[in-house]
């Protein structure tokens, strides 16, 4: 087993990897914790579509696996609707020190958003719609994607976080959610 240095080092040089990359990464308290935003993969009905991902390292990364949510509404088979908490194999269960950072964000959630399991689904309306009305479900993941997830919709959210009171940064995740995300 590496040092725990050595899993800082890590964390550090994977969240600057990703900060280089071509995402764009807002830190909100350390290299631990941080938004991205992501957008929706050409060629589906999440195109178009720009999300805040929250990502939160914990103290074992690279070899405990990273908790992410949406942060803004998304609708699809595999992602809670309400908490943005993920349901992901390869991030939950099958994560392994030699993914990093951007294999959430260049294929491990571009495949989700491309190819949901409705199977094993977290949002079972959505999962439904997917198998046995195709069409009304990519009608509805439009009008998510302009709801929730377009330009406006963000700078709408935007102005509502700055209006409104206190310190936190965009929205915070309930202990309960945060828990969740980690299973």
């Amino acid at each position: 087993m590496s040092s725990p240095s050595a899993g800082k080092r890590r964390m550090d040089t994977d969240v600057i990897k990703l900060i280089e990359s071509k995402h764009e990464v807002t830190i909100l308290g350390g290299l631990d914790e941080f938004v991205v935003k992501f957008f929706g993969p050409k060629g589906t009905a999440y195109e178009g579509g720009i999300w805040n991902v929250r990502v939160h390292l914990p103290e074992q990364y690279p070899f405990k696996s990273p908790s992410i949510g949406f942060m803004n509404k998304v609708y699809h088979p595999n992602i809670d609707e309400v908490s943005g908490t993920v349901c992901l194999d390869v991030i939950n269960q099958a994560w392994t020190a030699l993914y990093d950072l951007s294999n959430i964000f260049e294929s491990f959630l571009p495949q989700l958003l491309t190819y949901p399991n409705p199977t094993d689904p977290l949002n079972g309306d959505a999962a439904a719609m997917f198998l046995h009305r195709p069409e009304d479900y990519r009608k509805k993941v439009s009008d998510y994607v302009k709801k929730y997830a377009s330009e406006e919709a963000l700078r709408l959210q935007a102005g509502n976080e700055v209006n409104s009171s206190s310190e936190s940064s965009m929205s915070d995740f309930s202990e309960d959610e945060a828990q969740d995300m980690e299973l």
